[in-house]
């Protein structure tokens, strides 16, 4: 800063006297004209003695300036080598201590990435171990599902080809008679038992000669109601299959809803005679898929069977219809056998009342008896204080004389 400083000043001052030299050498010149020659010569001569001797004292100034400015140059680089020298000093000892500083935080670092990395690769192994043993796990689990669905697929295999022959079997109308007529024997057997005579019998001869396939002993006002099974298939299939023209399909409908008249006709026809069974019977539908379509979309079938007093019931709906049929045999068994019990209580009321008088006669009888003997008990006691009385008599005998 002082050598900045010094520049400064030494600029200044030969900057004035840069301007006292012109404007002295103006204002000089203005006046020289007007002297004589010989003070012209004169002053001439004073003038540059002074500005030769402001020359010299000037350049004896620049001289000592100069001087004075290499001194402060050298000065300047002195002490500008010294700071270098200081700073690289300070610069050295300052790197030496960041880089010692450096390898002590670097070399922790790395023992804390060390020991971190050492508990990540802990944990890692931990959840691999953990993982691989889920993932054995799952992998027999995987095994186990596909030995299973293994299995499931043969037996879907199976399944497949009993289908099959189940469909073989359901394209023949005689084979679809006897299935339906052994899922109606089955419904039977399941609600009543096997064989169980009272309640329903199979292949029933009614006096016209018909065949029914079952019928339900069932008590009054029921009596004897006839259930024959029919099974309409082609049609209906006919007619929800899809893949087939519009026209067909409504033929086939129309075809169906004559189909399952016929049958409602030949049940109330064949299986309906007075005074043998009942008024009403039962039309099976052994296909839940059949009777359902039949009460969603042909609600005139429904009314033409109601007016024929045939009810159509599916596998489901007989079962829940002879199950409400069963408890109602039973109430009524359960009414029988009240009402003989109810008789017997009459029965025994009456005995009862008649036991109470022979029990009441009896009483009196008991209550006579008990009085005569108290009374013959008071005449024995009397006759035997007579006895004891007469015992103590003493006679006395006569004199001789």
């Amino acid at each position: 800063m002082l050598v900045v400083y010094a520049l400064l000043a030494i600029i200044i001052v030969l900057q004035l006297l840069a301007l006292m030299k012109s404007s002295s050498d103006s204002s000089l010149l203005g006046r020289f004209d007007l002297l004589p020659e010989l003070v012209k010569e004169k002053v001439t001569n004073t003038i540059l003695e002074n500005n030769q001797k402001l020359f010299n004292e000037i350049n004896l100034m620049s001289e000592g300036v100069r001087n004075n400015v290499a001194k402060l140059q050298l000065e300047i680089l002195q002490q500008i080598n010294l700071s270098n020298e200081h700073l690289t000093a300070k610069f050295v000892q300052l790197s030496n201590e960041i880089k010692t500083s450096l390898n002590t935080d670097v070399a922790r670092l790395i023992e804390v990435v060390r020991l971190e990395l050492d508990r990540i690769n802990s944990k890692v192994e931990d959840k691999l171990k953990e993982g691989f043993a889920q993932t054995n796990i799952t992998f027999n689990n995987v095994l186990i599902r596909l030995t299973r669905i293994d299995e499931a697929q043969k037996k879907i295999d199976e399944l497949s080809g009993e289908i099959v022959l189940l469909q073989n079997v359901l394209t023949d109308k005689k084979t679809r008679g006897i299935f339906g007529e052994v899922q109606l024997n089955q419904i039977l057997t399941t609600i009543f038992g096997e064989n169980n005579k009272k309640l329903y019998a199979t292949q029933y001869k009614l006096s016209n000669g018909n065949i029914v396939d079952a019928v339900l002993f069932a008590p009054q006002p029921l009596d004897t109601i006839a259930i024959d099974s029919k099974f309409p298939l082609e049609n209906y299939k006919r007619m929800v299959d899809t893949t087939i023209d519009i026209t067909q399909r409504d033929l086939a409908k129309r075809e169906f809803e004559n189909n399952i008249k016929r049958h409602i006709d030949d049940i109330a026809n064949k299986y309906v005679i007075a005074g043998e069974t009942s008024s009403q019977a039962i039309m099976f539908i052994p296909a839940e898929a059949v009777f359902a379509h039949i009460h969603a979309y042909h609600g005139g079938l429904l009314d033409y069977a109601q007016k024929r007093q045939v009810w159509l019931t599916s596998p489901t709906t007989l079962m829940a219809m002879l199950t409400t049929v069963q408890v109602v045999i039973k109430n009524m068994e359960q009414a029988k056998h009240a009402k003989v019990i109810q008789e017997n209580l009459h029965m025994l009321s009456e005995e009862f009342g008649r036991y109470k008088i022979r029990w009441d006669n009896l009483a009196k009888h008991i209550d006579n008896v008990s009085k005569d003997v108290k009374e013959i008990h008071t005449t024995t006691t009397k006759i035997g204080n007579k006895f004891e009385s007469i015992a103590k008599v003493e006679f006395e005998l006569p004199l001789q004389s």
